[in-house]
């Protein structure tokens, strides 16, 4: 039986305005109607595999369950990291989790936002690595390359593989390449770019980390050894992980190590890194067009409308892509999507919103979005999941009117609790305590007008609150 790890923590800037650090892409449906995340944990599933261990930050732990609930599938374990430290520390304490049950257990780690579509042929990659990972290999995935790809780092293999699917001596490592080095690699053919997918016994990578990052392992173990429970998940101690460099498995371990061997994957795959390897899995005919998008005379071109009723139209462009977000909209010619992660560092220097927060903010209990921002007023509408509830609160700046648009809302004013139901409305003062619950069994949704001198996320004093949150 192999346990998968899901690392499921990364912000995708380059895939802005879509994906950004407050909702990244891997929750995003890009290429179906699953997340990445969803898909990436189907993948995982059949008879030898366990459920998957999740390793997640901890704005994103609610929308990891709600996901994979959604998806039918039942997490062995989240594990919250206080702060992105990098994929080292990240595997090295789902290993430390599993070696607590089971030390001699195999363990796949997968980022979350890869697109792997055949599923059967990735199973049987993985199937021949297990005699490998048995006897102490710490066995990577490489991608059988199809282009002189400049975006990836890839693997160079000892020798030219004999066949499909049999385990391969890694020899080095290779940054990113130039253009002309990543065409003299494909001609070469003992190239494949590194996915970063590995399989290892829980053993051998403790024992290498141990070997050669001793710190990293007292510091992670030290965190897990003071992890709390928390509704179900573990909260990783944060004093003892923050001393834990932050750094790569790879630079940590895998580029030190000489017990690697690397299985060749030839099937379709796909990190997904840029908007043009968007493209390149979705587009017919050279054209990729989702939501609300109209095409007239383009040729390889990506149109996006991620608004329900907005329009985006585009009339004679050539190797263009273009999204349409609320609050944002990029265009970029299809060679430059690498570069929108400058654009964004460009954006938090100007302190745009935009940078890293969606105008729709995912909680525990459902979602919100703003509408409306004006001066001393604010209009949202909320969306609260069937029986779920916020926290019972106040606040000390703003007053809001509630308005039921669509199920029934169970209200608590003061010491009063009452239904409200469609068309209906309710006041809360400046400075009452209150509550918003859904007793049905559909999503309620309500318009919320608020007014008031200061109209931020931070105006709330929270009393009781189910999701254990400050």
């Amino acid at each position: 039986m192999i346990t998968p790890v899901l690392l499921c923590g990364g912000s995708g800037t380059r895939l802005w305005p879509l994906s950004r650090k407050s909702y990244p892409k891997q929750f995003s449906p890009l290429t179906g109607d699953e997340s990445l995340f969803q898909a990436s944990a189907r993948r995982l599933q059949g008879a030898d595999f366990n459920a998957p261990v999740v390793v997640t930050a901890d704005e994103f732990r609610f929308i990891v369950t709600e996901q994979l609930t959604d998806a039918g599938i039942d997490a062995g374990a989240v594990l919250i990291e206080p702060a992105g430290r990098d994929t080292g520390p990240a595997v090295l304490s789902a290993a430390l989790h599993i070696a607590a049950q089971d030390p001699d257990a195999l363990m796949l780690v997968a980022p979350s936002d890869h697109v792997i579509p055949d599923h059967d042929a990735f199973h049987k990659t993985v199937e021949a690595a297990i005699p490998a990972a048995q006897a102490g290999r710490l066995v990577t995935f490489g991608i059988a390359p199809d282009r002189p790809e400049t975006g990836y780092g890839y693997l160079e293999l000892a020798k030219t593989p004999d066949a499909i699917c049999v385990p391969v001596p890694l020899k080095s490592f290779v940054e990113k390449p130039n253009a002309e080095r990543a065409a003299a690699m494909l001609a070469e053919g003992r190239y494949l770019w590194n996915a970063g997918i590995f399989l290892f016994a829980v053993k051998t990578i403790v024992s290498a980390f141990e070997t050669h990052a001793p710190d990293m392992v007292k510091a992670v173990q030290a965190s897990l050894d003071a992890s709390q429970k928390d509704l179900g998940f573990i909260r990783l101690e944060k004093a003892a992980w923050d001393t834990a460099p932050a750094i790569s498995i790879d630079y940590a371990v895998m580029e030190k190590a000489t017990n690697l061997s690397v299985v060749p994957y030839t099937g379709r795959w796909s990190d997904l890194g840029d908007w043009a390897a968007v493209w390149r899995e979705t587009a017919s005919d050279g054209l990729s067009l989702a939501g609300s998008a109209t095409a007239m005379d383009c040729k390889n071109t990506l149109l996006r409308s991620e608004v329900d009723g907005q329009a985006i139209v585009g009339i004679g462009l050539e190797d263009i892509v273009a999204i349409a977000m609320p609050d944002a909209v990029l265009v970029a010619h299809k060679d430059r999507t690498q570069d929108v992660k400058k654009a964004v560092a460009e954006l938090k220097l100007k302190k745009a919103p935009q940078a890293e927060s969606f105008p729709k903010d995912h909680r525990p209990w459902g979602w919100f979005e703003s509408l409306v921002i004006g001066e001393r007023f604010q209009v949202k509408r909320i969306v609260v999941h069937p029986g779920a509830a916020l926290s019972l609160q106040s606040h000390h700046h703003r007053s809001e009117h509630w308005i039921v648009v669509q199920g029934t809302a169970k209200v608590t004013l003061g010491d009063e609790v009452s239904l409200i139901s469609e068309n209906q409305s309710v006041y809360i003062p400046l400075g009452e305590v209150h509550r918003l619950e859904n007793p049905g069994k559909l999503p309620m949704v309500l318009i919320e007008v608020q007014t008031g001198s200061y109209l931020g996320e931070d105006d709330i004093t929270r009393y009781e609150d189910v999701y254990s949150r400050d």
